[in-house]
C-alpha cells in the first residue's frame, strides 16, 4: 500500500460519521421535521399536522432521527415532545439552502442524485 492510499483509507474512515451524519438527513420528510424542530419543540400531532405527513410516518423517522443522536423527546403528559440535541443543525440547513440557492438548485438537476431521478441512490 502506498502512503497516497493509506492517507486516502485515513480520510475515507474519518469522513464516514459525517457521510452518515448527511445520510441521515437524506430524506425530505427528515429535513422537514428538523427545520420545524429548529423552531423549539413539537409533538409528534404537532408535527404530523403543520408538515401534512401521517403520524406513523413522523414517528418513524423521528425514530431514525433519534437512533442518530440528532433529536430527543421528553414526556409531556400522555405524549412526548421532541427537540433536536444539536441546535447546530438548523444552521447546517441554512447553510445548505444558501449553497443551493448559489447553484440555482444544480443538485436537483443532476442526474444521478437529483429529485427527479430514478431512487436517489444512483441506481
Amino acid at each position: 500500500m502506498t502512503i497516497t492510499s493509506i492517507n486516502a483509507e485515513i480520510e475515507r474512515v474519518e469522513l464516514a460519521p459525517a457521510a452518515a451524519l448527511f445520510r441521515s438527513l437524506g430524506d425530505p420528510a427528515r429535513l422537514m421535521i428538523v427545520r420545524r424542530l429548529a423552531a423549539g419543540p413539537a409533538r409528534v400531532t404537532d408535527l404530523a399536522a403543520g408538515l401534512g405527513l401521517a403520524q406513523s410516518t413522523v414517528s418513524k423517522h423521528l425514530a431514525c432521527l433519534r437512533d442518530c443522536g440528532l433529536v430527543t423527546s421528553q414526556p409531556a403528559g400522555r405524549a412526548s415532545m421532541f427537540r433536536l440535541t444539536q441546535p447546530a443543525l438548523a444552521g447546517m440547513i441554512a447553510a445548505a439552502e444558501a449553497v443551493l440557492a448559489a447553484t440555482g438548485n444544480a443538485v436537483a438537476l443532476c442526474p444521478v442524485w437529483g429529485t427527479g431521478c430514478c431512487d436517489g441512490n444512483g441506481s
